[in-house]
């Protein structure tokens, strides 16, 4: 009798084991377990990465919309995320070059009509899908918005076109909105910043704020566009600027024709 309720506590204690977690540190409060399947297999997701990891792109007062909505759009053919940051001062600019008024309750509508301008400010040059996630919006004046912290996960910025004003707030550390609170928390994590500045002539204490940005690791680019690529329109300058943002960025695109060590190239075509 005792032998048999021995192997009965016996077997019992095998089952409770064998239906027991496998040994090992407990999983962090709020955490969970990797499922079976998933043990083992390669994340590709880079570290301080989620499955949607954007781009930022804070649009400044300067003039210059098109080299942003030239931006925006590569940066979704590309298939990359954006969050978006337009500034105050940029919606007046906006207004003046484009006759747009962006709302921050209808952004999706107004940056749909924006995109779709050409360079010229012809409406219906070009197709916009925002369609989904691709693209958050965040107001500028929104200090407690995703991109205001460095847990936030972001490749990097772009800052398109960016003032002297928006360049000295960077330069100087004031986050004074939501634009230059990001760019300096992209410097902070070591994350890529383009600021393409946008102004002529520069002053000497300009110039002295675009060398702190580059000595903190930003890549200073000014929307100069060139005339090699064969330029026949005001869409290839801008497209220029754009692609050159987006070279610094790292984000492959078709905008311009690349050098190839042949003179003439450009004109070969026409």
């Amino acid at each position: 009798m005792q032998a048999a309720e021995g192997r009965k506590e016996a077997e019992a204690c095998d089952g409770a084991r064998s239906s027991s977690p496998a040994s090992g540190p407990a999983p962090l409060a709020g955490s969970r377990p990797a499922a079976p399947d998933r043990l083992g297999v390669v994340n590709a997701v880079k570290p301080g990465e989620t499955s949607r990891t954007p781009w930022i792109v804070g649009v400044s007062g300067a003039s210059g919309t098109p080299y942003a909505a030239a931006v925006l759009r590569a940066l979704l053919a590309a298939g990359e995320s954006v969050d978006l940051v337009v500034s105050r001062a940029s919606r007046l600019t906006l207004l003046d070059e484009t006759g747009i008024s962006f709302r921050d309750a209808h952004w999706r509508e107004d940056l749909r009509d924006w995109l779709a301008r050409g360079a010229d400010g012809k409406p219906g040059t070009f197709e916009a899908d925002l369609d989904g996630d691709a693209v958050r919006y965040w107001s500028a004046g929104d200090l407690a918005a995703g991109p205001s912290s460095g847990s936030y996960p972001a490749k990097g910025m772009l800052i398109v076109p960016a003032s002297t004003a928006c360049v000295a707030g960077v330069a100087l550390g004031l986050s004074k909105d939501l634009l230059q609170r990001a760019a300096s928390v992209t410097l902070k994590e070591g994350r890529r910043l383009v600021v393409a500045v946008r102004e002529t002539p520069l002053s000497g204490q300009t110039l002295r704020q675009l060398v702190a940005l580059d000595e903190a690791g930003a890549v200073v680019l000014p929307a100069s566009p060139a005339f090699y690529a064969g330029a026949t329109h005001i869409q290839d300058l801008v497209d220029f600027v754009a692609g050159r943002a987006l070279d610094a960025a790292g984000v492959p695109h078709l905008l311009y024709r690349r050098w190839e060590g042949e003179l003439g190239g450009g004109t070969s075509g026409t």
